[in-house]
């Protein structure tokens, strides 16, 4: 089966993979008038990009975990005779000296075609995954995707017409790298704020190009996240025994409140946070890493608020599948 072609039953239904670093993601949806309806889904946490920061390649069993995954994955396909879907491939595999040849494996066990897409791909389809989040209103917006290898920013003129990328900035930094390089660092507080300084110094170049700082005042911008982890944030700070994206998605997060949430995560142990239902033990040891990211972002662009999505690239891939195929959302 390949997902560049509408080979099975029923075109009227789509997928969308997502395979990064962290997660193997699917949304399996059928068009609406407005968007999309979803009616199925799959994620698993595959590690695919373990180790890859002082190797350079994906390990042998990090590469069997997202074959099993992706093989799931295709059972679902059948299963809702999805007629067009499409797999992409992000920072691990764009990293990775053998990222070509894993996905040449992923064809010949799953019969799927996977596309490693660039940073600035990513970050667009990103964006047009949660764009339906922005307020209309406010001309500038702030976009940020916390991933597991790679933090991509997009700086976005916005209007009730859509929008334009003004600029992108992609770091080949995430979660599960920050978490594998800076273990020992992020154990304590004095190591996570010379952490929150480098990253901020990463981010620094994005800020002397497009002064984003000086246009924060008078409601002229907005700030968006879209990531495991500002959505972490929002269940927390909801106080949630139990994720409920419902709840998460699109509510807004005041900096004062993602900071006493940091600050009571930073204190927990591993054990601690593996505990908490809305955490888990497989995003134990990276949620401080991606609090790291989100902190630097917001020192950065102190702006008091931002917006929680918990959408992005899946969204983005289905959305552009079905205007590809000529379908008009409104």
């Amino acid at each position: 089966m390949s997902v560049a072609t509408s080979s099975l039953r029923n075109d009227a239904v789509y997928a969308a993979l997502d395979l990064g670093t962290n997660n193997c993601r699917m949304l399996v949806a059928r068009p609406t008038a407005r968007a999309f309806r979803v009616i199925d889904a799959f994620s698993r946490v595959t590690r695919l990009g373990e180790g890859l920061g002082a190797s350079g390649v994906l390990s042998e069993p990090a590469m069997a975990r997202t074959l099993d995954a992706l093989e799931a994955c295709v059972e679902k396909l059948e299963r809702n005779r999805v007629g067009r879907a499409r797999l992409v491939a992000t920072e691990a595999c764009r990293r990775a000296a053998n990222g070509p040849e894993f996905t040449e494996r992923i064809t010949e066990r799953t019969g799927l075609t996977p596309e490693i897409i660039s940073p600035h791909e990513e970050a667009g389809l990103a964006l047009a995954g949660c764009a339906s989040l922005l307020k209309p209103h406010v001309p500038w917006a702030l976009v940020f995707d916390i991933g597991g290898g790679s933090t991509e920013l997009l700086w976005v003129r916005n209007s009730a017409a859509g929008q334009s990328v003004v600029g992108i900035q992609s770091i080949p930094t995430g979660v599960v790298t920050l978490a594998e390089q800076w273990a020992n660092e992020l154990g304590s507080q004095a190591g996570y704020r010379l952490v929150v300084d480098q990253i901020r110094r990463a981010f620094a170049p994005f800020e002397s190009l497009h002064t984003i700082a000086s246009q924060m005042t008078g409601g002229l911008v907005q700030m968006l996240g879209t990531s495991g982890t500002v959505t972490t944030l929002g269940a927390l700070h909801l106080g949630l025994d139990r994720y409920d994206r419902s709840r998460v998605d699109g509510l807004e997060l005041d900096f004062h409140d993602i900071a006493a949430v940091t600050g009571k995560l930073t204190a927990m142990t591993v054990a601690e946070r593996a505990a908490h239902p809305c955490i888990g033990q497989e995003r134990a040891d990276l949620v401080v890493a991606g609090c790291a990211i989100l902190e630097a972002v917001c020192r950065l662009w102190p702006l008091g608020k931002l917006r929680v999505a918990d959408r992005g690239v899946r969204e983005g891939v289905l959305l552009q599948m079905m205007k590809d195929d000529g379908l008009k959302m409104s």
